[in-house]
């Protein structure tokens, strides 16, 4: 049972962290710090302060290139690839970053029927995707019963050979009860970002009277969601607010205070940078470099080694090319930003600045960024199991901690890879893709596994089944 008193407790020791940010690493600190990681152990706040304050260039790449080992290591060489859906930008909210803020008369409103909901995720399914997000504003119209609503009509609508296997969210904090009424609609992971966790830099992005000002409301929003049952939940910041090392800190410790509090952190952290958006104004004191990017990725990746950290199409190609080796686990892919855009926007490399939330970095068709990531070593996955087989929360932990994640989700983002290349690949896609696939079978070292996974392999290609999964 969690104490109602720990949703007035703010976690976030402003004065803690500066004081942190303050002391001057020295190299034999930062190595041991590296060796726990590498140990596959969650680091302290303390500990991640030591890799934030080393600044020398030669341990900044051993840094990087310790992460790039433990990506390895707990992850493979997948990437999880993703869609996100934006429902509707009504809000009531007027963040000063936000291009669907209230007070922003360029905005073209709009909120998705279930038809037109419909249509959109035919369209993603056509072009092969699996797993989506579903985004909305907040606004009284986007309650916990129409968001559950919208995420049954994404689970209903399929075509031949396509379907949508998990639906994460990107809402309003609810309450408890509402969080009930979500969970029920079968969603995988509920993502809240907290945007900024400095409380002046909060205030001044967040105006007065409206409801994402209170803090507090929104720091506790993940274990509201938490204590109703939602065992899957993304943490976020948008680096660019502040100091990216205090807001790096602070994710971390917002991740373990939940490990603390509920007995699991975060199933994913994602960390979007600030980019241009519809009538917003940047202010450029904290725009994060890209050299500030790479280390804070990197940090990330060394302190929470089990955690899914997503990296979306804000991002440049290259950018998230280079990133990919240093911890991204999730990628989006063929995004649109635009309220019916991957239907009715047909120029593919255009964006609409007054219809979308921010502008995109990176406008590849999903098709080309699974050949990209196959030419680069990766290996594409639309898997979707452990969600569907009840491997979420504690129980997931109980897979990953030992170094198994990597033995289990390897042949399952080789199925799904299949049967991407069999149903909606390009023929240059599926004729690196199928190579790939043949690399990775020579190297499995567990012949029932192999032997396994070459049945399923030849069940995809010759047949109709899918959905075979370890």
């Amino acid at each position: 049972m969690i104490d109602q008193n720990i949703y007035d407790t703010d976690f976030i020791d402003d004065q803690l962290i500066e004081g942190l940010l303050a002391q001057p690493s020295e190299p034999a600190q930062v190595r041991d710090v590296i060796a726990k990681s590498m140990a596959k152990q969650p680091l302290s706040i303390a500990e991640t302060a030591i890799l934030v304050n080393a600044t020398q260039p030669e341990l900044i790449e051993e840094i990087l290139d310790a992460a790039r080992t433990l990506k390895r290591e707990v992850y493979g060489n997948r990437i999880v690839l993703f869609a996100p859906l934006y429902i509707g930008n009504l809000c009531i909210n007027d963040c000063a970053y936000c291009g669907f803020r209230r007070s922003n008369k360029e905005a073209i409103r709009r909120t998705l029927s279930m038809d037109e909901i419909r249509d959109q995720v035919k369209a993603l399914e056509q072009t092969g995707h699996k797993r989506l997000i579903l985004v909305y504003g907040e606004h009284a119209r986007y309650d916990a019963k129409f968001i559950a609503e919208t995420v049954r009509v994404t689970y209903d609508t399929k075509i031949p050979k396509g379907e949508i296997r998990r639906v994460n969210i990107n809402a309003a904090p609810l309450s408890v009860e509402d969080y009930k009424i979500v969970k029920q609609a079968g969603i995988g992971t509920y993502q809240v970002f907290q945007e900024t966790y400095h409380k002046p830099t909060y205030q001044t992005v967040h105006p007065a009277g409206t409801r994402k000002a209170d803090y507090l409301w929104r720091l506790h929003a993940l274990g509201r969601a938490m204590e109703a049952g939602i065992d899957d939940v993304g943490l976020g910041g948008l680096f660019g607010l502040y100091d990216w090392r205090f807001e790096l800190l602070s994710l971390v410790t917002h991740a373990l205070h939940l490990q603390a509090v509920y007995g699991v952190g975060p199933h994913t952290i994602s960390f979007p940078r600030l980019k241009p958006a519809s009538g917003v104004n940047l202010d450029e004191q904290w725009l994060t470099s890209d050299a500030e990017f790479k280390r804070l990725v990197a940090i990330l990746r060394l302190a929470v080694p089990y955690t899914g950290l997503i990296m979306t199409c804000r991002e440049s190609a290259e950018m998230r090319k280079e990133l990919m080796e240093f911890g991204v686990s999730q990628i989006d892919a063929g995004t649109r930003l635009e309220l019916g855009g991957y239907t009715e926007q047909q120029d593919i490399d255009s964006q609409e600045k007054h219809k979308e939330q921010f502008m995109l970095g990176d406008m590849r068709p999903l098709d080309e960024v699974v050949q990209q990531l196959l030419r680069d070593g990766h290996i594409p996955s639309f898997c979707t199991a452990c969600y569907r087989k009840g491997r979420t929360g504690e129980v997931f932990m109980e897979y990953a901690i030992p170094g198994f994640i990597e033995k289990m989700c390897t042949p399952n983002a080789l199925s799904t890879l299949q049967e991407y290349l069999c149903d909606f690949a390009s023929p240059e896609t599926r004729r690196v893709g199928e190579q790939i696939i043949e690399q990775q079978l020579a190297l499995m070292s567990n012949e029932s596994v192999k032997q396994t996974l070459q049945g399923y392999l030849q069940r995809i290609r010759s047949s109709d089944d899918r959905d075979l999964a370890f």
